[in-house]
């Protein structure tokens, strides 16, 4: 499943030009689900596929992910959700962000869990409940300490009070309770018990109050790899149904039992000589110490490849890592190739891929550009095509 495809275009279809694609191992997704599945003991797998299953592509993804045992799928937007039920992914779905005024018909009718985590999100899930004559299924969002979504002190108690009676008339089903590490990346940080103890603290008052939601969920892909004790009824990983590290300074893709699903080339459209002395790009923050080969690769900034990472980004070409030479520019960079570079216009760079075949990662992108991998993948444009291997490919 590639888009747009390989094969040679059909009369009056434009044709894929092929200078760049990111090719997506659905079976890595899949496998990676099982070990995160197996390493959440009793609990089950919520996997987050927001903003575009962070840039692999919602749908397959989504699908690699429920083959590989996911239980429960989760976006962040709720145009997000109902493009899923609209493809027929029929699988429970929950979906957080989504503004006063915005019309829940359809994500009712479609039966997509919706998430509250203020009194005005409670009440108008519990108006569109009345309007459609059906049972909202609800996971409260709770916060407990992160200081972004979710609910605290008197606002917890009004919506916790406000779901028990929406529950008690049948507008709504309580099935799940949820909060969000501000530190699970450093298992060992204080704030990790703390919110764990203060999320225990905020069940058992939900408890009292008559509610007693089957599924609580706080761990994400750190807190999963990392600190069993939060994996409670589900577990909620994102960035790792990718293949890739949360807490890079603890451990890689492969020591967690992971494999990265997505593969990042483009195409050398230009190689030509250049003398010592040659600026390279705009500005020419790059100048060629010695007579040397320049390669241009068609990928620029408008396709997500960090503008911050002129003069540092790795790109192996034929095996050998380069970096990139001067500024990132829109739809292009340079790489100085070297004097005795055999390096010819056609041949494949990798820009990241995996680790243990030698790879640049997008983990060593992120080091480069002084971000973190989630931007990396997820920022990759829409022109760069997709090319799906492995799973229902």
């Amino acid at each position: 499943m590639t888009s747009p495809p390989h094969d040679p275009p059909s009369p009056g279809v434009t044709p894929w030009y092929g200078t760049s694609r990111a090719s997506i191992d659905l079976d890595a997704i899949s496998d990676n689900v099982r070990e995160l599945d197996r390493r959440a003991g009793d609990a089950s797998v919520m996997a987050v596929i927001k903003a575009d299953a962070y840039g692999h592509g919602l749908v397959p993804s989504a699908r690699a992910a429920l083959a590989g045992g996911a239980r429960y799928l989760a976006v962040a937007q709720l145009a997000e959700a109902v493009s899923l039920r609209r493809a027929g992914v029929d699988a429970p779905l929950l979906t957080w962000l989504f503004a006063p005024g915005d019309d829940l018909t359809e994500a009712v009718e479609r039966d997509i869990t919706l998430s509250a985590g203020a009194s005005w999100a409670i009440e108008a899930i519990g108006a569109a409940a009345s309007a459609t004559g059906r049972t909202v299924r609800v996971h409260l969002k709770v916060d407990t300490g992160l200081g972004r979504g979710g609910s605290w002190g008197d606002g917890l108690d009004q919506v916790l009070r406000r779901a028990a009676a929406l529950q008690a008339e049948g507008a709504v089903e309580v099935e799940g309770i949820w909060s969000h590490f501000a530190w699970a990346d450093a298992p060992a940080h204080p704030t990790v018990r703390a919110q764990q103890e203060t999320f225990e603290e905020i069940c058992e008052q939900a408890r009292r109050i008559g509610l007693a939601p089957p599924l609580r969920h706080l761990a994400n892909s750190a807190a999963t790899l990392t600190n069993p004790s939060a994996a409670y009824d589900m577990v909620r990983p994102g960035l790792s149904v990718f293949g890739l590290s949360p807490v890079p300074d603890l451990g890689s893709p492969e020591d967690f039992g992971l494999r990265e699903a997505m593969r990042l080339t483009a195409r050398l459209v230009n190689v030509k000589p250049a003398p010592a002395g040659q600026g390279v790009s705009y500005g020419h923050e790059y100048v060629t110490e010695t007579d040397t080969t320049l390669g241009l690769v068609p990928l620029g900034y408008s396709d997500g490849v960090p503008r911050h990472a002129g003069n540092a980004g790795p790109i192996s070409v034929n095996g050998t890592w380069h970096t990139v030479a001067g500024r990132v520019c829109m739809d292009q960079l340079v790489l100085d190739l070297g004097a005795s570079s055999t390096a010819a216009a056609g041949d494949e760079v990798v820009l990241f891929g995996r680790g243990v075949d030698g790879e640049p990662t997008a983990q060593d992108w992120a080091e480069a550009a002084g971000t973190i991998s989630y931007e990396i993948v997820t920022r990759l444009g829409a022109r760069v095509p997709r090319e799906y291997v492995g799973g229902e490919a």
